[in-house]
């Protein structure tokens, strides 16, 4: 089993919100960087790295592209990361994982769907 997991993706309409969420389960969660990643749905499309937070939760950076819409959060308490998306656009539309920052090969997830659609 995964020991990161990602939920919380669906059916949004443009101008929607969605909040996803990522939990790991190795419980080396507060030591490490994490960020969300996202891949579209067309061939040949990589990964790419849309949000990052510190350790601590102190410090985010974001990809121009959801810079002002997205907003990246953890709680080390409980393991969990978190992505609040608003303003959601069709080009949003993606499958979104979660990982390290730089992410560890091996700890990819299945991730979660997003779809943007009216």
């Amino acid at each position: 089993q995964a020991d990161l997991v990602e939920s919380g993706g669906g059916l949004a309409r443009p101008g929607g919100s969605l909040r996803l969420s990522c939990v790991e389960s190795l419980n080396v969660f507060r030591i490490n960087n994490m960020a969300w990643y996202r891949q579209a749905p067309a061939p040949g499309n990589q990964r790419d790295l849309i949000a990052t937070i510190s350790r601590g939760g102190d410090t985010a950076d974001y990809a121009d592209s959801v810079k002002g819409r997205f907003i990246i959060s953890r709680d080390n308490a409980k393991n969990t990361l978190y992505l609040q998306m608003n303003n959601l656009k069709p080009e949003d539309t993606a499958v979104y994982y979660c990982n390290t920052d730089p992410p560890f090969p091996t700890r990819w997830g299945q991730g979660t769907q997003v779809t943007v659609s009216s």
